[in-house]
């Protein structure tokens, strides 16, 4: 009997998914966890990525593009608001350290990350982290609960996000204007550098300390990391670029 193409498809696909989960428990065992857009196909990110938004807003659009003869994740946002989300289960190491590359080519003009009105930017990459929930407000659980419902995403307790902003010092931090829930550190600010790939690496313990050190003594376990753009609030817009990312020991 012949095999029905669309089943042959369905197949490779998820062979294709099982394949990706496989490679990234392996790397997690070790360790070492690597997400490796350089070798993706130009197209959609795959799964296990998987994109999150609020309700009635425009789409930030993340694809795998070439740029510079290399495979890069491309954001680009316009008068949009999205996250490219990948979960995570990783008990944190002693010293954790988060290395990538990211390049902006056009910042969100009118952000300004110190005021609701202005809480854009072309470019973020956040850590979230499994805090006890039952340790916060009553009223701050009841926001994280709001936002479920609003999103469909369990919202994480603590999100530490790093900015390339376009106004804001580099290695200033603070909370985020709407929820004490993410904080920020800026990297890149400006223009000096727009255009050029950057390589950053954090020592992440050391940036949780300083994030969130008034509310916990220890890094909890990692829960997810997040690619982020917008330009909802000044309704502007940004284009940046993501490549490979490593969170090691």
């Amino acid at each position: 009997m012949r095999s029905n193409p669309q089943h042959r498809a369905r197949r490779i696909g998820a062979a294709a998914v099982i394949a990706t989960l496989a490679m990234a428990a392996s790397s997690w065992a070790q360790g070492d966890i690597q997400f490796s857009f350089s070798k993706m196909a130009t197209g959609p990110l795959p799964a296990p990525w998987h994109f999150a938004t609020l309700p009635n807003k425009n789409a930030t659009e993340f694809a795998i593009a070439e740029v510079d003869g290399q495979h890069a994740l491309r954001i680009a946002t316009q008068d949009a608001y999205g996250n490219m989300v990948h979960t995570l289960h990783q008990s944190p190491s002693a010293s954790p350290q988060l290395q990538w590359r990211w390049r902006v080519d056009h910042l969100v003009e009118k952000a300004d990350i110190t005021r609701k009105a202005g809480d854009d930017a072309a470019l973020k990459l956040c850590v979230s982290f499994d805090y006890d929930k039952s340790q916060l407000s009553l009223g701050e659980r009841t926001k994280l609960r709001l936002g479920k419902i609003s999103t469909g995403e369990d919202i994480p307790a603590e999100t530490l996000c790093y900015v390339w902003d376009n106004k804001q010092p580099v290695g200033s931090a603070q909370h985020n204007a709407f929820t004490h829930r993410m904080r920020y550190i800026v990297l890149q600010s400006g223009s000096q550098h727009l255009g050029q790939w950057m390589t950053e690496q954090r020592n992440l313990a050391a940036d949780y300390a300083q994030a969130f050190g008034d509310e916990s003594s220890a890094m909890p376990m990692l829960i997810g990391i997040t690619i982020s753009a917008d330009s909802d609030n000044t309704h502007g817009s940004g284009l940046a670029y993501m490549g490979d990312i490593r969170l090691q020991p």
